[in-house]
């Protein structure tokens, strides 16, 4: 008898066990359902305001993605439907996925330290007022740097000397960039910039090559760009160049090298700078139309300014990407450092930069990484990036979840910021980790 009890009580708490692990699941599939909905729901909200044309979403866990959904067209042609393998211009997030991530690996290796110095290891800033900035301040933005500098414009100019936009349309500006028009007669500046190859210059554009002295002007602008105090928070891109400048100075390799290094370790082929070395142009989503620089659909090319006159490989910008292959850096991160069993980073080195070092000053920023102050969205170890283009990826290391959304909400203008106005991204984030 007491053989044939113990068997009932063993097989009452396997049932138990069942019940509960049926009853899990059957949370897990409602909730997912439940938030595939949610989803659709802002999405096909979002397209219908126009917040942009076009976006991949992936919704995933350190082990597996969840949901993985396209929306929308190319642009508003509506003639190319968005689809997985199509890449996206994901402007600053590239300060993460390319820079941070390089120098993470270049930390763990000791072959960078934190505490180096802009002009200990880069020469041309030796005797300059940024030569003391570490590698600490530059990835949490508080270097005292102003936050851009449009090093592009240097290259136009009008014959008449007449402003190169205005506030106002007139005869004289009459195509639109951003909130202002551009001058009818600008000219470019032939030293520096030629519309055909020439032997060593660099291909910034589709039709446009640049004279390498132009860097020096570049490089000297940036070593007098300290305007703020040292250590207060003010977001810049400049902070990512210098991290690039850093990174190649020490390494003698190129940054678009080492990040495919680390790609080609994750198994992952659609991400990468200057995308129509490794992608044909179908499935690259265009960006800005650019009535001032380039003066073209940009597509094939970054749209970021500064990435470009350094040919589309920079700290601040450059990469392109699917949600895919972003998904399994996600992943990589979620399992500290370590994806399929390889070791890509070191665990300590992803805690160190993806926490928050500066919190107790009131600055919510990881190294690189953006994290937020809590709040109904976001809680405090989350960490992630937005870009300019409408690119958004955040990581809940609690609960294991991350989410990314690509967009082209620029095109074909940057000044659509919809989706900004109504929280879409975070609404999501907050959705998917109820």
């Amino acid at each position: 008898m007491k053989n044939i009890g113990f068997k009932i009580i063993i097989v009452f708490l396997i049932f138990l066990g069942i019940k509960s692990y049926s009853q899990k699941n059957s949370k897990q599939s409602f909730d997912q359902k439940r938030n595939e909905v949610y989803i659709d729901s802002m999405m096909t909200n979002a397209l219908e305001k126009g917040f942009f044309p076009g976006s991949q979403i992936i919704v995933g866990t350190k082990d597996e993605n969840l949901i993985s959904k396209y929306y929308g067209f190319h642009d508003y042609t509506k003639k190319q439907l968005v689809k997985s393998d199509d890449v996206f211009d994901l402007a600053s997030m590239s300060k993460v996925l390319g820079a941070t991530l390089v120098t993470m690996r270049l930390v763990g290796d000791g072959k960078l330290k934190l505490t180096d110095q802009v002009g200990e290891i880069i020469p041309f800033y030796k005797n300059t007022a940024i030569a003391n900035l570490t590698l600490f301040e530059l990835l949490t933005h508080t270097s005292g740097l102003t936050p851009s500098i449009t090093f592009y414009q240097a290259l136009l100019s009008t014959p008449d000397n007449s402003p190169l936009l205005s506030k106002e349309k007139s005869e004289q500006y009459v195509e639109p960039f951003d909130v202002m028009f551009v001058n009818k007669n600008i000219v470019y500046d032939s030293k520096f910039l030629v519309f055909e190859p020439k032997e060593n210059w660099i291909q910034i554009y589709r039709n446009m090559w640049l004279n390498p002295e132009f860097y020096p002007s570049v490089y000297d602008k940036i070593a007098k760009a300290n305007t703020n105090p040292t250590g207060k928070y003010l977001y810049s891109d400049l902070n990512l160049l210098l991290v690039k400048q850093m990174i190649e100075t020490k390494t003698g390799n190129k940054l678009d090298q080492l990040t495919n290094e680390i790609y080609a370790e994750l198994g992952i082929s659609k991400i990468g700078y200057n995308p129509l070395k490794w992608t044909s142009i179908e499935n690259v989503m265009p960006t800005e139309v650019d009535n001032l620089f380039r003066k073209d659909t940009i597509k094939g090319y970054v749209h970021d300014e500064a990435a470009a006159i350094f040919g589309g490989v920079s700290g601040n910008a450059g990469l392109f990407a699917n949600a895919e292959s972003i998904s399994v850096i996600c992943k990589m991160l979620l399992n500290n450092g370590t994806y399929k069993g390889k070791q890509i980073l070191k665990a300590n080195v992803v805690k160190e930069f993806t926490d928050s070092p500066l919190a107790k000053n009131g600055i919510y920023r990881g190294l690189g990484f953006d994290k937020r102050k809590p709040d109904e969205f976001y809680k405090k170890d989350d960490f992630g990036h937005t870009g300019f283009t409408g690119t958004f990826f955040f990581m809940n290391p609690d609960n294991g979840r991350f989410l990314i959304i690509l967009t082209n909400r620029v095109n074909p203008t940057r000044t659509n910021r919809l989706m900004y106005k109504d929280d879409f991204t975070a609404k999501i984030w907050r959705q998917i980790n109820k």
